[in-house]
């Protein structure tokens, strides 16, 4: 019931306490009051949580813990003493302060932290109050003492690097406190925060030094051991100082033969190693540079390098020192136009010494009072002076002025002279034209004098170029120039009040030849001549063409000889057909071009008289040679002569059987071998020669022979053509020749043939016998020749009958044709003797 009067989730809870406590029930009828406070308590110490100022006659405390909503109770007094629950000991040591209802909790735990709810209930007995004290416990942790961390503790000026203060414990909100103590000990507040890093952007030399950090919150605050930062920097931009120490507007001097201390630094950590130069060469390494006895040869550029090896980084000053010194040698004297060549200006120079030689001419000139003036204000010390003289003060040609040069260093003043003059000759003008002809070039000169002249030209229709010295070019596009009109050349000169002139006059050029119709005999060469009729301006270049207008430099059938004013054309070897016509000689220039014709007659010789051949023979029966022989028709008469002869053959036919080839082939075949009937050409230059012989020919081919009269280029007519015949045969040298071999050939058979039959006797004895006759009558001799047997019969057979031999017949004889009819052959044994005939024929090849 007080639950629903009260309307909270944990009266249920007191209403089942009170009732085991009391035994009754609590009516209540008031508003329930709430109190609300917030305790901080440190962990490990001690904390009070108060309920009312007054003791309740009941109380619950009740503990949330953060991020729950779970409601449980840690000690309860329900008017019989209080009663602590096991929940107690997770907050730390908790005890009941007596005679009230405050809890104080020791060793407090951090998970002490939470809501407390005490719930005080007054008056009981009479009209119940309920009081609601709400207690928020922050557990708060002190600050550990911190420690630094650097991104880099030695970073490089213009980087960017954190420090953060790292503590391993301490509640927040927590204030950190960064400090810097300087090489010399001040120490200053660098940055403050309620973060524990702290972001420098931009590191400069003025961070180095010792860093701690303060950390502190409610409970505590403790400091960081103190680290050091060290700024890696420069080198910065060296500082010179030079001693004796002497400035100048071009730097610092010294006097010749002074000791001079060259000192360089620059800020840099680590620190900076020094190299110097001069003029670009080292020459020393070390701060302090000394040279003593300086020179003028030292006066130049001193640059000090300052070095980082750490960080590979450099920096460099310039210096110049200038030594001071007289100027070598003597003025230098010039002279130059001015105000367009009607003034004379004179000039004086005397440079390299230092301070600058004071300079001034010579009072022998004649000057205006405003020049003089001018000259005395120029006499300071300078490297250079000037005075202006107008033409009509000047003196005559070959004026002399001088210049007075003076230095401190110097015990005596130098001076330097010069003349001034007129060139000597007059003004030269000529033209040419460029490679390519696209431009005339107008050349005008007139060189030789001090000073130089002012050149320009002048043409017509406005062409023309402004003035330069010495000598001037006028171009003008090929072409473009005005024939017959002068182009005048101007010069000026300072010294001259009036100006020269030359002209040049341009024509177009004229042609000559000596003949226009040229005529030469076929054959010969002939020149054609073309030349200038004078020399123009500008050059003009003949051209020769051809009959066929083609452009003759590069043909080798022609051959040019040329100058400047003519050019003369040879043909070479002329030709009626292919030289003959006309030829054309061609010039131009930049005015203009003309052409003449030359015609060139080519004439042949008269036609020769003809010729037959008188004899065209094989010279053996090899047939590969043939002889011949011609005649000239008509010697004695008058007209064309000759001066050589073609001789010409050809292939007809060839003989069959002949070669090694088949006798087979057609006539497609043979005549393919043989080729087409084409004629052979050889040329005789010797016009007395009558005979030729004519070599390596085919024994087999049958060839046709002529002869043509050849008078030059002219060819006369051909001779009939003829076959060469063969070569007469003389029959009783080889009959003769044969018959002395066939004697020789038969007595040596002969002979071998008896030694055969003697030695061999035994082996053959009729044989023997036959020939040398029978055994009982051995010591004669009887050999029996038919012709000795006929003439014994015709003179009656003396002796006895005799026995007849048979003869083989002639092969050439009739006889061995045929037999006598009736009459058999003879008969008889094989080894009978037998009478040989040979014949030997012999036949030419």
């Amino acid at each position: 019931m007080v639950a629903q009067l009260l309307g909270l989730a944990l009266l249920p809870l007191l209403t089942g306490l009170f009732k085991l406590a009391v035994g009754q029930q609590i009516h209540l009828t008031g508003e329930v009051v709430y109190r609300d406070t917030s305790v901080n308590g440190v962990v490990n110490k001690a904390v009070i949580l108060e309920c009312g100022s007054t003791q309740p006659d009941m109380y619950i405390w009740s503990f949330t813990r953060p991020g729950t909503e779970a409601i449980k109770a840690v000690v309860y007094d329900l008017g019989r003493g209080p009663r602590i629950q096991k929940l107690a000991e997770t907050l730390g040591q908790l005890t009941v302060i007596s005679n009230s209802a405050a809890v104080n909790i020791e060793n407090l735990l951090l998970a002490a932290q939470g809501l407390y709810t005490c719930q005080a209930f007054y008056d009981i007995d009479q009209e119940p109050k309920v009081y609601y004290y709400y207690v928020h416990l922050t557990v708060q942790v002190p600050v550990t003492k911190p420690y630094i961390l650097v991104s880099d503790v030695s970073p490089v000026e213009g980087s960017v690097i954190w420090m953060r203060c790292n503590l391993e414990n301490g509640t927040g909100p927590i204030q950190y406190v960064w400090q810097h103590e300087t090489r010399s000990g001040n120490i200053s507040d660098f940055a403050q925060s309620n973060i524990s890093v702290v972001n420098v952007t931009d590191v400069n030399r003025n961070h180095t030094g010792w860093f701690r950090c303060l950390a502190s919150n409610a409970v505590n605050s403790e400091r960081s051991d103190r680290i050091w930062l060290d700024i890696i920097f420069g080198p910065d931009i060296p500082r010179i100082d030079v001693t004796p120490y002497t400035l100048t507007e071009r730097g610092y001097s010294a006097l010749e033969r002074e000791t001079v201390s060259l000192l360089c630094q620059a800020q840099s950590n680590p620190p900076s190693q020094y190299v110097w130069f001069y003029n670009n060469s080292q020459v020393y390494s070390g701060p302090q540079f000394t040279i003593t006895k300086i020179l003028r040869m030292h006066t130049g550029d001193y640059a000090c390098l300052a070095q980082n090896t750490y960080l590979n980084t450099r920096s460099k000053k310039t210096i110049s020192l200038t030594v001071y010194y007289p100027p070598d040698g003597s003025p230098s004297c010039s002279m130059e136009q001015a105000l367009n060549h009607t003034s004379l200006r004179l000039l004086c120079s005397w440079s390299g010494g230092f301070p600058s030689a004071s300079l001034h001419w010579a009072r022998g000139l004649t000057l205006t009072g405003q020049e003089e003036a001018d000259a005395r204000e120029q006499t300071h010390s300078l490297t250079n002076t000037a005075i202006l003289l107008p033409s009509e003060g000047l003196t005559s040609n070959n004026s002399v002025f001088t210049c007075l040069g003076s230095h401190p260093a110097l015990k005596q003043p130098a001076e330097c002279s010069m003349r001034s003059h007129v060139p000597p000759a007059e003004p030269v003008c000529f033209a040419y034209v460029t490679n390519n002809k696209q431009y005339l070039m107008l050349s005008c000169s007139w060189d030789g004098g001090a000073p130089k002249a002012l050149v320009w030209w002048e043409g017509p229709n406005g062409q023309g170029k402004g003035g330069q010295e010495n000598s001037n070019i006028l171009i003008l596009r090929y072409g473009t120039a005005r024939s017959g009109k002068p182009y005048t050349c101007h010069a000026k000169h300072p010294l001259l009040v009036q100006t020269k002139t030359c002209r040049l006059s341009l024509e177009a050029p004229v042609l000559l030849t000596q003949r226009r119709v040229v005529s030469v005999y076929e054959g010969g060469d002939v020149q054609l001549t073309c030349g200038l009729r004078a020399n123009y301006l500008p050059v003009s270049e003949i051209t020769w063409y051809n009959n066929q207008g083609m452009d003759v430099q590069d043909m080798s059938k022609y051959t040019l000889m040329r100058t400047s004013a003519w050019a003369n054309l040879t043909v070479r070897d002329t030709n009626e057909s292919q030289d003959s016509g006309d030829y054309r000689c061609s010039s131009s220039n930049a005015v203009g071009g003309t052409e003449i014709n030359i015609t060139l007659v080519v004439k042949r010789h008269p036609m020769p008289p003809n010729a037959t051949l008188v004899k065209v023979m094989y010279i053996s029966r090899q047939r590969n040679e043939v002889e011949l022989e011609w005649q000239i028709d008509s010697e004695e008469e008058e007209g064309g002569g000759w001066t050589g002869f073609i001789l010409e053959h050809r292939w007809v036919s060839e003989r069959p059987g002949r070669r090694s080839s088949s006798s087979n082939d057609t006539q497609e075949e043979m005549e393919k071998r043989i080729g087409p009937p084409a004629w052979y050409h050889n040329i005789l230059t010797d016009p007395d020669v009558r005979s030729h012989t004519v070599g390596k020919l085919t024994p087999t081919v049958t060839y046709q022979f002529r002869i043509t009269l050849l008078n030059h280029r002219t060819t006369g007519h051909p001779s009939a053509a003829k076959t060469p015949a063969e070569p007469r045969y003389n029959a009783y040298p080889a009959i003769v020749g044969a018959a002395i071999g066939g004697m020789l050939f038969a007595a040596i058979i002969t002979a071998l043939l008896l030694l055969y039959i003697i030695r061999n006797r035994n082996n053959n004895p009729r044989l023997h016998d036959l020939l040398f006759g029978l055994q009982h009558s051995q010591s004669r001799e009887n050999i029996n020749f038919p012709e000795d047997e006929v003439v014994g019969g015709m003179e009656g057979g003396i002796g006895g009958p005799s026995m007849a031999l048979p003869r083989a017949a002639s092969p050439l004889t009739p006889a061995a044709l045929s037999t006598t009819p009736g009459q058999a052959p003879p008969t008889g044994d094989d080894n009978e003797p037998v009478n040989v005939t040979i014949t030997v024929k012999a036949t030419g090849s």
